[in-house]
């Protein structure tokens, strides 16, 4: 850090500064640039022969002199004293969605000027003195703090990571190495695509800026980075920045500096963990439509175990954040998925409902044609006879009817020949009726509906089975369409909320 620090003198150097301290009657907006003395070479007898060395002041007799009347409860000046921060932020250690805060080392360096600690005239050996932590226990400080932290500790890895250097003209530069554990506003509407916001804030805890003038050093980057990019499991530090504002107390106005950090989530976890097995969730419940109306069990288990797999899947996540009472985007994801899975066992009920009804129908209608009345005839006693009154153009079908022996209610084949035979189920012909209950006088009647109505009922249980078969071919179409309509606007919204 020392090597650091001495690198950057001769930037402080080449710019306009301010070289005089700053008098007692000086105000704070008169001196904003701070005094490094713009020579930071050695004395031109500091490094000669022993004899000119014998001419100039060590270190331990320059801090002695320093501090026999040193008075650290003292402000270095009466108008005020204006202390300038730099942060270097080295490591961000985690980000924690649960507690809302984060976890980072920083290195803070101060510098402010302190008429006391000139040492100009006691001709040093060194244009500048490197002090431990135990000096800097004995003289001013501005009592920095985060004002805002949930905790703040100095390393001590061996040792207090302290670092103190004293120029000839009273500047003092402390720098310390410091982990701190800040708020973050956490805002997870756009969860997982979120950005999240944290702050850190520096004040004097024991002045007002009056007495104690913060400011963020102007010759150079305020807030910096020792790493080029710092990434952690979930998120990457994407933009960071400084503010500074009054703020009111009843003791006076205070100076707060503002750190912001902005995080962006990685958000590649979720896409394998999240997304993708709901993808495949939402595609298994479209195989439902492709077989048929007839497969309700098998439909019913793949519809209610792809409900309960997204059930799952979604408590597993959520469980891992905190309970927040507005809706996120994995939220709008899941419900909606939800409804898409839930809406393919409506369009499963609805197709089962109507088989059932066309099922119950049809079995109707083929009871009623079976007990349908006829129109009666007379015609002789015997069938022979019967025969004899029918057409020989064609063969035609006859139907026993009205026999006490429900066995001889039979159809049978009267071809123009004179013979009968059993009709096969699948004759498609002219259909009459033959009593065969060997009464004297017996009735039959010629139906030549039948063949239509047949028809009829065939066309309809052909349109009732298309209908369900619609359903299905529309459902197959439809719900792919409306998935692919919703994943345009999700993820055109949400990818770009946070631009």
């Amino acid at each position: 850090m020392l090597a650091v620090l001495v690198l950057l003198l001769p930037s402080f150097a080449s710019t306009t500064i301010s070289t005089t301290p700053a008098s007692s009657d000086q105000s704070l907006e008169e001196n904003k640039l701070f005094p490094i003395p713009a020579t930071t070479t050695p004395p031109p007898f500091a490094f000669e022969g022993l004899d000119e060395n014998e001419q100039c002041t060590s270190d331990k007799i320059i801090i002695e002199k320093l501090l026999e009347n040193y008075k650290s409860f003292k402000t270095p000046s009466e108008a005020g004293v204006i202390v300038w921060i730099e942060v270097w932020v080295q490591e961000v250690n985690s980000v924690n969605e649960i507690t809302s805060d984060f976890d980072m080392d920083i290195y803070v360096t101060e510098l402010w000027m302190d008429l006391a600690l000139r040492y100009e005239h006691l001709n040093p050996c060194k244009y500048n003195l490197s002090l431990n932590s135990e000096i800097l226990d004995q003289i001013w400080k501005p009592n920095t703090v985060f004002i805002n932290s949930k905790s703040a500790n100095i390393h001590k890895s061996p040792f207090k990571n302290v670092f103190l250097m004293i120029y000839p003209n009273g500047t003092v530069w402390v720098n310390y190495r410091v982990q701190v554990k800040g708020p973050c506003n956490m805002d997870f509407s756009a969860f997982p695509m979120d950005r999240q916001s944290c702050h850190l804030t520096l004040e004097s805890f024991s002045y007002n800026n009056q007495e104690v003038d913060m400011q963020w050093m102007n010759w150079t980057v305020p807030l910096s980075l020792l790493k080029q990019e710092i990434v952690l499991p979930d998120f990457v530090l994407t933009n960071y920045s400084t503010s500074i504002k009054n703020e009111m107390y009843p003791a006076g106005v205070w100076n707060e500096l503002t750190m912001t950090f902005i995080f962006s989530r990685r958000y590649g976890w979720y896409i394998f963990q999240a997304y993708i097995p709901t993808y495949l969730t939402i595609f298994i419940s479209w195989i439902s439509f492709c077989l048929g109306p007839k497969m309700i069990p098998a439909r019913t288990m793949l519809g209610v175990n792809s409900l309960l797999a997204l059930t799952f899947q979604f408590g597993n996540i959520m469980r891992n954040l905190p309970r927040v009472s507005y809706v996120k985007a994995l939220d709008v994801w899941m419900l909606v998925c939800l409804t898409f899975v839930f809406s393919s066992l409506l369009e499963l009920a609805i197709v089962g409902s109507m088989g059932a009804r066309s099922e119950i129908k049809q079995n109707k209608e083929e009871k009623k044609e079976v007990s349908r009345p006829t129109s009666p005839v007379s015609c002789p006693s015997s069938p022979r006879i019967c025969r004899n009154h029918v057409p020989n153009e064609s063969v035609h079908v006859f139907k026993s009817y009205g026999a006490a022996d429900p066995r001889m209610r039979k159809k049978v084949i009267l071809t123009p020949t004179g013979t009968i035979s059993r009709m096969p189920n699948s004759a498609n012909r002219a259909e009459k009726v033959l009593l065969l209950d060997g009464l004297e006088e017996t009735q039959f009647t010629q139906e030549d509906s039948f063949v239509e109505n047949k028809n009829q009922n065939r066309l309809a249980k052909k349109l009732r089975r298309f209908t369900a078969d619609e359903i299905d071919k529309i459902s197959m179409i439809a719900f792919p369409g409306l998935f692919t309509v919703f994943n345009i606007i999700y993820w055109g919204y949400y990818l770009n909320v946070n631009e």
